[in-house]
């Protein structure tokens, strides 16, 4: 009989894996394909960012030089 057979050799390798950052991206990835493939059109940005969990942003966004010219 080989050496190491019929026994369990230890592994560094064999670990349980849990990612709770890429799990919780899983979730929110699933939460957003379920949403869209439910809606009857394109979701809006503001309901793709309520669902992915996005908030205000800190810093408003930029005005374009049309913008700036305009108003």
């Amino acid at each position: 009989m080989a050496e190491g057979r019929g026994r369990e050799v230890d592994d560094q390798l064999n670990v349980p894996l849990e990612d709770s950052e890429l799990l919780a991206e899983v979730e929110l990835t699933t939460n957003l394909i379920i949403a869209a493939s439910e809606a009857e059109t394109t979701l809006p940005q503001d309901e793709v960012d309520r669902l992915l969990g996005v908030g205000e942003p800190l810093i408003p966004p930029q005005k374009t030089r049309e913008q700036g010219a305009r108003g």
